[in-house]
């Protein structure tokens, strides 16, 4: 009998999460999506994620509502509006949600104690880490720690894995795999700012799958 691992898989419903979903189930994982509704500008990405955990074999698909508009100047739910690729920005961009990863990490935690899971997945990938200061390398790390020291499965048993596995790829590498995994882009909805449902083309999720894409076609 084949044994297979479970894991949570933070599925957004943007390329990077169903790649790293569709990896995942390709390793052998049994996948337990998880999705936050989480009053983001772009919750058009959940019926995306929803569609993405039909057509694969994840065991199991959780929306998790969690209200995170606090206010503030970040533009995915507090005030500021969402900027155009290549506006000039010093530090950490406006698309920064405060501590989100650290939020939603610690619920995929607790979901994979629940289910006698140890694996967690998250798409984070080079495009994320020189900006967004929880999508570093040593930020996961640091958080595989902190939950292997705070929890019950983390002293009692192996504990906790965060696995980033795009880590080091760019978005045409990510597109790359996508489509090896059977993961074409318009399967996904990566944009920041929607326009009556379609993407806007102008801020930095669209222009980078947009690039990627013709770095593809080029070759």
């Amino acid at each position: 009998m084949i044994i297979r691992n479970k894991c949570v898989v933070l599925l957004s419903g943007g390329l990077d999460s169903a790649v790293t979903l569709a990896l995942a189930i390709d390793k052998g994982h049994d996948c337990y999506a998880l999705s936050f509704d989480y009053g983001q500008r772009h919750r058009i990405e959940l019926d995306y994620a929803t569609r993405l955990c039909r057509k694969l074999d994840v065991k199991y698909h959780k929306i998790f509502n969690i209200d995170m508009r606090f206010g503030g100047d970040n533009s995915l739910t507090g005030n500021s509006d969402v900027p155009m690729a290549n506006t000039k920005n010093h530090g950490i961009p406006l698309t920064y949600v405060p501590a989100r990863n650290s939020v939603f990490l610690s619920i995929a935690t607790a979901w994979a104690e629940t289910i006698d899971a140890s694996d967690i997945f998250l798409g984070a990938n080079s495009a994320d880490y020189n900006g967004y200061p929880d999508c570093r390398p040593e930020y996961f790390k640091a958080f595989e720690d902190v939950i292997n020291l705070g929890t019950k499965a983390g002293i009692t048993k192996d504990g906790f894995r965060i696995r980033t596995p795009l880590i080091k790829l760019n978005k045409t590498e990510i597109i790359r795999l996508g489509l090896m995994l059977g993961i074409s882009h318009d399967l996904t909805f990566s944009c920041y700012n929607p326009i009556d449902s379609k993407k806007c083309g102008v801020c930095d999720a669209c222009v980078l799958l947009s690039d990627g894409l013709k770095a593809i076609q080029s070759t």
